[in-house]
Protein backbone atom coordinates (compact mmCIF):
# COMPACT_ATOMS: atom_id res chain seq x y z
CA UNK A 1 0.00 0.00 0.00
CA UNK A 2 2.98 2.45 0.91
CA UNK A 3 4.73 1.60 -2.27
CA UNK A 4 2.10 1.96 -4.32
CA UNK A 5 1.23 5.86 -3.09
CA UNK A 6 5.38 6.19 -3.49
CA UNK A 7 4.81 5.31 -6.83
CA UNK A 8 1.94 7.51 -7.68
CA UNK A 9 3.32 10.14 -5.90
CA UNK A 10 5.48 11.95 -8.49
CA UNK A 11 3.40 11.32 -11.36
CA UNK A 12 0.69 13.33 -9.62
CA UNK A 13 3.22 16.44 -8.46
CA UNK A 14 4.01 16.22 -12.59
CA UNK A 15 0.59 16.41 -13.65
CA UNK A 16 -0.98 19.06 -11.05
CA UNK A 17 0.98 22.23 -12.81
CA UNK A 18 -0.68 21.61 -15.90
CA UNK A 19 -4.09 21.12 -14.07
CA UNK A 20 -3.64 24.30 -12.52
CA UNK A 21 -2.41 25.71 -15.88
CA UNK A 22 -5.53 24.79 -17.62
CA UNK A 23 -8.24 25.70 -14.89
CA UNK A 24 -6.75 29.01 -15.33
CA UNK A 25 -6.94 29.29 -18.72
CA UNK A 26 -10.70 28.26 -18.80
CA UNK A 27 -11.13 30.83 -16.23
CA UNK A 28 -10.32 33.22 -18.44
CA UNK A 29 -12.77 32.35 -21.37
CA UNK A 30 -16.03 31.91 -19.55
CA UNK A 31 -18.07 35.16 -19.56
CA UNK A 32 -18.87 36.66 -16.07
CA UNK A 33 -22.55 35.74 -15.23
CA UNK A 34 -24.62 38.82 -14.22
CA UNK A 35 -25.77 38.52 -10.43
CA UNK A 36 -29.62 37.72 -10.56
CA UNK A 37 -31.72 40.36 -9.42
CA UNK A 38 -32.99 39.79 -6.09
CA UNK A 39 -36.62 40.54 -4.87
CA UNK A 40 -37.89 44.50 -5.47
CA UNK A 41 -34.93 45.28 -8.01
CA UNK A 42 -34.82 45.86 -11.20
CA UNK A 43 -32.47 44.08 -13.73
CA UNK A 44 -30.10 46.55 -15.27
CA UNK A 45 -30.83 46.62 -19.53
CA UNK A 46 -28.43 48.29 -21.55
CA UNK A 47 -30.06 51.08 -23.32
CA UNK A 48 -30.54 50.79 -27.29
CA UNK A 49 -29.57 54.53 -29.05
CA UNK A 50 -32.41 55.68 -31.09
CA UNK A 51 -32.84 55.45 -34.77
CA UNK A 52 -32.01 59.02 -36.74
CA UNK A 53 -35.49 60.64 -37.34
CA UNK A 54 -36.71 59.70 -41.10
CA UNK A 55 -35.79 62.67 -43.36
CA UNK A 56 -39.45 64.44 -44.09
CA UNK A 57 -40.42 67.22 -46.48
CA UNK A 58 -40.74 70.16 -43.63
CA UNK A 59 -42.25 73.11 -43.89
CA UNK A 60 -39.90 76.33 -44.95
CA UNK A 61 -38.75 78.33 -41.47
CA UNK A 62 -39.43 81.46 -41.70
CA UNK A 63 -35.97 82.56 -42.46
CA UNK A 64 -35.94 80.99 -45.46
CA UNK A 65 -39.01 82.60 -46.44
CA UNK A 66 -38.41 86.20 -45.78
CA UNK A 67 -35.10 86.55 -47.02
CA UNK A 68 -36.01 86.65 -50.83
CA UNK A 69 -38.20 88.72 -50.01
CA UNK A 70 -36.57 91.27 -48.30
CA UNK A 71 -33.80 91.00 -50.86
CA UNK A 72 -37.16 91.60 -53.54
CA UNK A 73 -37.85 94.81 -51.45
CA UNK A 74 -34.64 96.29 -51.66
CA UNK A 75 -34.11 95.37 -55.32
CA UNK A 76 -37.88 97.72 -55.90
CA UNK A 77 -36.02 100.57 -54.39
CA UNK A 78 -34.06 101.01 -57.49
CA UNK A 79 -36.71 100.77 -59.99
CA UNK A 80 -38.24 103.84 -62.27
CA UNK A 81 -41.89 104.16 -62.77
CA UNK A 82 -42.08 102.32 -66.33
CA UNK A 83 -40.78 99.22 -64.81
CA UNK A 84 -42.67 99.01 -61.73
CA UNK A 85 -45.58 99.24 -64.17
CA UNK A 86 -44.03 95.99 -65.48
CA UNK A 87 -43.46 94.04 -62.60
CA UNK A 88 -46.96 94.84 -61.20
CA UNK A 89 -48.37 93.58 -64.83
CA UNK A 90 -45.81 90.46 -64.12
CA UNK A 91 -47.13 89.12 -60.84
CA UNK A 92 -51.28 90.25 -62.04
CA UNK A 93 -53.49 88.33 -59.72
CA UNK A 94 -51.10 86.69 -57.28
CA UNK A 95 -52.49 83.43 -55.76
CA UNK A 96 -49.49 82.40 -53.47
CA UNK A 97 -48.93 84.53 -50.23
CA UNK A 98 -45.19 84.72 -51.59
CA UNK A 99 -46.62 86.61 -54.94
CA UNK A 100 -48.91 88.18 -52.95
CA UNK A 101 -46.74 90.09 -50.52
CA UNK A 102 -44.15 90.87 -54.21
CA UNK A 103 -47.18 92.60 -55.62
CA UNK A 104 -47.97 94.76 -51.86
CA UNK A 105 -44.43 95.82 -52.25
CA UNK A 106 -44.18 96.77 -55.43
CA UNK A 107 -47.83 98.09 -55.42
CA UNK A 108 -46.34 100.21 -52.19
CA UNK A 109 -43.50 101.70 -54.15
CA UNK A 110 -45.79 103.72 -56.61
CA UNK A 111 -46.99 106.63 -54.08
CA UNK A 112 -49.92 106.06 -55.29
CA UNK A 113 -53.23 105.80 -52.94
CA UNK A 114 -55.23 103.36 -54.86
CA UNK A 115 -52.35 101.39 -54.86
CA UNK A 116 -51.19 101.96 -51.23
CA UNK A 117 -55.27 100.19 -50.97
CA UNK A 118 -54.62 97.52 -53.00
CA UNK A 119 -51.48 96.56 -51.44
CA UNK A 120 -53.21 96.82 -48.07
CA UNK A 121 -55.88 94.27 -49.21
CA UNK A 122 -53.26 91.87 -50.78
CA UNK A 123 -51.73 91.81 -47.14
CA UNK A 124 -55.11 90.77 -44.97
CA UNK A 125 -55.08 88.47 -47.85
CA UNK A 126 -52.01 86.68 -46.97
CA UNK A 127 -52.84 86.63 -43.43
CA UNK A 128 -55.93 85.09 -43.73
CA UNK A 129 -53.72 81.78 -45.68
CA UNK A 130 -53.18 78.79 -42.94
CA UNK A 131 -51.11 77.36 -45.17
CA UNK A 132 -47.58 75.72 -44.05
CA UNK A 133 -46.05 78.45 -47.20
CA UNK A 134 -48.14 81.40 -45.86
CA UNK A 135 -47.24 80.98 -41.80
CA UNK A 136 -43.78 81.71 -41.79
CA UNK A 137 -44.64 85.18 -44.02
CA UNK A 138 -47.41 86.07 -41.61
CA UNK A 139 -44.51 88.39 -39.29
CA UNK A 140 -43.37 89.98 -42.35
CA UNK A 141 -47.07 91.03 -43.69
CA UNK A 142 -48.43 92.03 -40.22
CA UNK A 143 -45.29 94.51 -40.32
CA UNK A 144 -45.51 95.82 -43.88
CA UNK A 145 -49.64 95.61 -42.92
CA UNK A 146 -48.44 98.32 -40.31
CA UNK A 147 -46.24 100.58 -42.23
CA UNK A 148 -48.36 100.83 -44.90
CA UNK A 149 -51.44 101.85 -42.98
CA UNK A 150 -48.49 104.52 -41.59
CA UNK A 151 -48.03 105.34 -45.38
CA UNK A 152 -51.49 105.29 -46.06
CA UNK A 153 -52.47 107.91 -42.92
CA UNK A 154 -49.60 110.11 -44.98
CA UNK A 155 -50.43 109.85 -48.28
CA UNK A 156 -53.89 111.03 -46.95
CA UNK A 157 -52.94 114.36 -45.42
CA UNK A 158 -50.37 114.87 -48.48
CA UNK A 159 -53.81 114.76 -50.55
CA UNK A 160 -55.54 116.81 -48.14
CA UNK A 161 -53.02 119.48 -48.26
CA UNK A 162 -52.76 119.40 -52.29
CA UNK A 163 -56.66 119.46 -52.55
CA UNK A 164 -56.17 122.74 -50.33
CA UNK A 165 -53.51 124.41 -51.99
CA UNK A 166 -55.38 123.70 -55.24
CA UNK A 167 -58.42 125.48 -53.84
CA UNK A 168 -56.26 128.50 -52.79
CA UNK A 169 -55.02 128.95 -56.24
CA UNK A 170 -58.38 128.74 -57.90
CA UNK A 171 -59.73 131.32 -54.91
CA UNK A 172 -56.33 133.28 -55.92
CA UNK A 173 -56.36 133.26 -59.80
CA UNK A 174 -60.55 134.21 -59.41
CA UNK A 175 -59.58 137.07 -57.71
CA UNK A 176 -56.87 138.13 -60.39
CA UNK A 177 -59.37 137.76 -63.09
CA UNK A 178 -61.92 140.33 -60.86
CA UNK A 179 -59.03 143.13 -60.13
CA UNK A 180 -57.81 142.80 -64.01
CA UNK A 181 -61.88 143.59 -65.20
CA UNK A 182 -61.59 146.25 -62.47
CA UNK A 183 -58.66 147.84 -64.51
CA UNK A 184 -60.18 147.24 -67.65
CA UNK A 185 -63.03 149.15 -66.94
CA UNK A 186 -60.82 151.78 -65.18
CA UNK A 187 -58.53 152.37 -68.53
CA UNK A 188 -61.58 152.26 -70.49
CA UNK A 189 -63.31 155.23 -68.21
CA UNK A 190 -59.80 156.87 -68.88
CA UNK A 191 -59.69 156.36 -72.92
CA UNK A 192 -63.20 158.45 -73.12
CA UNK A 193 -63.72 162.31 -74.34
CA UNK A 194 -64.45 164.18 -71.86
CA UNK A 195 -68.32 165.46 -72.17
CA UNK A 196 -68.66 168.85 -73.70
CA UNK A 197 -70.37 171.54 -71.41
CA UNK A 198 -74.63 172.16 -71.09
CA UNK A 199 -75.58 175.05 -72.36
CA UNK A 200 -77.80 177.63 -70.18
CA UNK A 201 -81.23 178.00 -71.34
CA UNK A 202 -81.43 182.03 -70.79
CA UNK A 203 -78.36 182.45 -73.46
CA UNK A 204 -80.64 180.64 -76.19
CA UNK A 205 -82.08 182.78 -79.04
CA UNK A 206 -85.54 181.53 -80.38
CA UNK A 207 -86.44 180.69 -83.44
CA UNK A 208 -88.27 183.90 -85.69
CA UNK A 209 -91.88 183.44 -85.68
CA UNK A 210 -93.33 182.83 -89.03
Amino acid sequence: MLSSLEAFGPVFCRALPWALALSLAAGCTVPALSSPAGPGKTPMTTPTPAAPPAPSDAAPSEADAVTPLLAYADRLRGLPGPELAQEIARLGNAVSAGDQLRLALTLSQTRQLPDLVRAQELLQRALANNSEEARPLHALARLLAARFAEQRRAEEQLDRQNQQLRDLQRRLEQTQDKLDALKEIERSLSSRPPAAPASSPRGRTRPPSP
